[in-house]
């Protein structure tokens, strides 16, 4: 199957994202997530699923001695390779579910919006538990359950076009599901909260953090930015592997 984003219309339609032209500071889940990261000076960072290569850079810039950004999408790599390098940065074409996972190679493991794409978690899990060190840590940003179990992944709208409330159907039926993102039709991926923690737990690790993304105060004035107050979309977890 084709890599999501390369097709022509979504990467056209999310180059156009907030996110996409601003970099971190854009995306709404940033002032939540960077608190998560670990000192990264020193460290070896692999990114799953690292589209632009944000988050590459910014590990790039805090230190990284090695980063190593992997996605399934030649035009995101592409875009990364063209706009956000460094000495310290390699790029690959390559899914996350196919990377070696080399055992004990990295420090710090980051995946941000990618997982919601991968039907078997917990077998990805293991792999990262794998090719992390002791003390190693997995921060992951995924799609928040409510949200992918959000039918159509839409509001239920008024005649007038303003949305009501968010519709959830077959919560505890994971599995892909059909919907649109940024205007084309995707399959993505539903995971229970109970799959998507209890799956690390069972793999090894220990939950550091688990936060649920909210907008900052500043970005409220943004338009939708308020409504995201209303259910979330994103689920941010920090885990680790044991040390001894």
């Amino acid at each position: 199957m084709k890599p999501v984003y390369d097709d022509p219309a979504i990467f056209a339609a999310y180059a156009r994202m907030d996110r996409s032209q601003g970099g971190l500071s854009a995306a709404g889940e940033w002032h939540q997530l960077r608190p998560l990261f670990p000192p990264l000076a020193g460290r070896r960072v692999l990114d799953l699923g690292c589209g632009y290569g944000w988050h590459c850079k910014f590990a790039a810039g805090e230190g990284a001695s090695a980063v190593l950004g992997l996605d399934a999408s030649e035009k995101m790599i592409a875009r990364a390779r063209a706009g956000n390098v460094a000495p310290a940065i390699e790029y690959r074409v390559c899914p996350l579910e196919e990377y070696e996972y080399p055992d004990r190679a990295w420090d710090v493991v980051v995946s941000n919006l990618a997982l919601h794409y991968v039907a078997d978690l917990e077998a990805v899990y293991r792999k990262v538990y794998r090719t992390l060190v002791p003390g190693g840590v997995f921060l992951l940003n995924i799609e928040h359950p409510v949200f992918t179990a959000g039918v159509g992944q839409d509001w239920v709208y008024d005649g007038e076009g303003r949305p009501l409330y968010w519709p959830v159907d077959r919560y505890f039926q994971p599995g892909p599901r059909e919907t649109r993102f940024l205007g084309c039709p995707v399959v993505k991926q539903h995971h229970t909260l109970t799959q998507i923690l209890m799956g690390l737990r069972r793999t090894g690790f220990v939950l550091d953090a688990v936060e649920e993304a909210m907008p900052s105060p500043e970005m409220l004035s943004l338009p939708g930015m308020a409504d995201e107050l209303r259910r979330p979309m994103m689920l941010l977890v920090r885990a680790a592997v044991p040390k001894s």
